[in-house]
């Protein structure tokens, strides 16, 4: 088939910036246009010198991506999809969201948590959520996609098996998370202001942050029951990287063999989840640059604790590498294509 025409909606983002690193490079498909409302009309090369003379392409507007590409990218933040979403759902292309607005199935909760509204029920009906390792047959063929987050990908990676096969405690489950600084996007804060990130680690948004009832809602799913998480995110002072370490109770008579045997039975076939020997812990640092999550196993039994840690590139596998392995499957190209991705080792 033809190389697919890829644009990106918010190019000069860190999320768009990186769909764009990994586009350039993959066999299937080449970067048609790109847009940004803060650097319309300026190269992607001035914008990050990085790509000079590897991307050169001018910032336009969305209506010209739209109008050049067979699949859009929206790297924005939440709120501005839906009505992108409709036009390119008109104009039959597909279209892979990097934010909310598509993720929760509930619009009361999207409502509780975003502050906004579904501005088209049926359109909503049509996305599916873009976690492949767990729903792939779904996604297979789609048009709207809905990219999970990095938090949203790192926690489920790490407890989906033991809940799908009842070897732990629903109730009680702690998702520890800690983040680099680009998971708050580039635009400037005082919280990622360098003197007050440099030697400082803090958590933020205590159990109230927006990824809970994404994270909720994939496990309720998998696990087959309605249930919830005390989630605290914490912001590291590195640029990438999300380190996810979940707490829960073991079921009585729980073996750490069944625990293995879940967790090889449900990964040893996927490419983009490796896990690791037992003892070894996952660390954001073997996971840089990768669309690579790594998943580590412990149990505590004097507390009769399990603990499961995922390492994930919140820029890649939580971001714009997860949304091209889902362009992948939406065109029926290998799903590893353009994303064999090898972390630096330093």
């Amino acid at each position: 088939m033809d190389q697919i025409k890829v644009g990106v909606v918010g190019a000069t983002g860190y999320a768009g910036c990186e769909i764009c690193r990994i586009i350039l490079g993959h066999p299937g498909a080449k970067l048609a246009a790109i847009s940004s409302i803060s650097f319309e009309g300026m190269a992607f090369s001035e914008v990050y010198p990085a790509y000079y003379e590897l991307c050169d392409m001018v910032c336009g507007t969305q209506d010209e991506v739209v109008e050049k590409s067979d699949v859009i990218f929206a790297a924005l933040p939440h709120g501005l999809s839906q009505e992108l979403a409709a036009l390119c759902d008109k104009a039959g292309k597909a279209f892979i969201d990097m934010g909310a607005d598509f993720r929760l199935e509930s619009e009361e909760e999207y409502r509780q948590w975003y502050g906004g509204s579904y501005t088209d029920q049926a359109l909503h009906e049509k996305a599916v959520y873009g976690l492949p390792e767990f729903f792939r047959e779904k996604i297979r063929g789609k048009k709207l996609i809905a990219n999970p987050g990095c938090y949203t990908t790192a926690v489920p990676l790490a407890l989906v098996p033991a809940l799908k096969n009842g070897l732990i405690e629903s109730s009680g489950i702690i998702a520890d998370c800690k983040s680099g600084v680009t998971g708050a996007g580039r635009k400037p804060t005082q919280s990622n202001h360098y003197p007050e990130l440099n030697e400082s680690f803090t958590a933020y948004k205590v159990a109230n942050h927006r990824h809970t009832p994404e994270i909720e809602q994939t496990l309720s799913i998998l696990s087959g029951e309605k249930l919830k998480v005390t989630f605290v995110p914490h912001l590291l002072p590195i640029n990438r990287g999300i380190l996810a370490t979940c707490y829960a109770k073991l079921k009585p008579g729980v073996t750490e063999k069944q625990l293995w045997d879940a967790y090889h039975d449900a990964y040893d076939k996927e490419f983009f989840v490796r896990l690791l020997p037992e003892g070894q812990v996952a660390n954001v640092k073997n996971v840089r640059c990768s669309n690579f999550c790594d998943v580590s196993l412990f149990t505590d039994p004097r507390t009769g604790t399990f603990v499961a840690i995922s390492a994930l590139d919140n820029m890649v596998k939580g971001a714009a590498g997860q949304a091209v392995q889902n362009m992948n499957l939406s065109f029926g190209l290998e799903e590893t294509t353009g994303l064999r991705l090898v972390p630096p080792a330093f």
